[in-house]
């Protein structure tokens, strides 16, 4: 997958970046909506969703132009901004919430402590995104795909694992394993399928954070190794045979190393970034992502990100 500037113009697909007011409804364009939980922190996770989107997208772009139709994606700043999409209502069906800095519950965010990593906020967002995410799961034919961050927030919602704080930060790429519920599960068996041992698969991975299982109304799909009480990756709500709330605990939309190295060089060159977030990132790309582990990353994201990702935007173009 070679990364293209999201902003460039397409007849396919459009980009509309955080701003003060939502754009206008269009009868030609299908909209998905990103929660953007960064808080302006340096990352390079927000655009690499946005180009997957418009990856899959470009897989329908005769169906597309052929019907006068462009997919839409709208970032909304939800904790800096407290930007919210309206719930499913005809206009939005499918949102992607991203990774972000600090902890998972915002009260703690004080802006001194290290789980805070500089933030300073109010946990004034946090009542309406899960309301948000209560609509979401109500609606039938709606979908949300949560990764870290997001997912961490999905799990403070439904109460199914609470966040433990990591003695030592995950980050790099190590392996994760799924769960005797992956193996049953329609689509993330096919997965299993495609790995050496049928269980573990490499992952993209910066979190200070566990999600441990308390139970409940959810299927968990991996953990962070074998006998880890960490959950990290779990099912929500299925349509069919495919996921439609999805959280993963991991970064699948890191896909492109050399695109996502220039970025990393580009945000540390500009001042932009900290010594220890480019070190981090710099050592990933560059001793990490290398040989083998490009294309065990690559399955890991094909299965947890862009195949459930063509699924709903296949949908979303059938049922305009």
């Amino acid at each position: 997958m070679t990364q293209r500037d999201i902003h460039a113009q397409y007849d396919f697909f459009e980009y509309a970046p955080p701003g003060e007011a939502l754009p206008a409804e269009d009868a030609s364009k299908i909209d998905i909506a990103i929660l953007d939980m960064n808080h302006a922190w340096p990352n390079v996770g927000h655009d690499s969703l946005v180009h997957a989107v418009l990856e899959c997208a470009e897989e329908h772009r005769d169906e597309l132009v052929r019907r006068g139709l462009k997919v839409r994606v709208i970032t909304f700043d939800v904790r800096r901004r407290i930007a919210l999409p309206p719930s499913p209502n005809g206009r939005f069906r499918f949102y992607i919430g991203t990774g972000g800095p600090g902890h998972l519950d915002p009260r703690f965010n004080d802006g001194v402590s290290e789980v805070s990593q500089g933030i300073r906020e109010t946990g004034e967002w946090e009542a309406p995104l899960f309301r948000l995410f209560d609509d979401i799961l109500a609606h039938p034919g709606a979908g949300l795909l949560a990764v870290c961050h997001s997912f961490g927030l999905l799990c403070r919602w439904s109460g199914v694992a609470h966040p433990r704080l990591r003695e030592k930060k995950s980050d790099g790429m190590p392996t994760n394993a799924l769960s005797p519920a992956a193996n049953d599960h329609p689509w993330f068996s096919q997965f299993a399928q495609k790995l050496e041992d049928g269980r573990h698969f490499v992952v993209v991975d910066n979190r200070m954070f566990d999600l441990v299982l308390d139970g409940g109304d959810v299927t968990p799909l991996a953990f962070d190794g074998d006998g880890s009480d960490a959950m990290t990756m779990a099912e929500f709500a299925r349509s069919g045979s495919m996921p439609r709330i999805l959280g993963v605990n991991h970064h699948p939309e890191i896909i492109d190393r050399d695109h996502v190295l220039t970025v990393v060089e580009e945000k540390w060159r500009r001042g932009e970034v900290s010594s220890k977030w480019y070190q981090e990132r710099l050592h990933t790309l560059e001793n990490e992502m290398i040989g083998a582990n490009v294309e065990r990353s690559r399955l890991t994201s094909e299965y947890t990100l862009l195949g459930v990702l063509r699924h709903h935007i296949a949908e979303l173009i059938t049922n305009r």
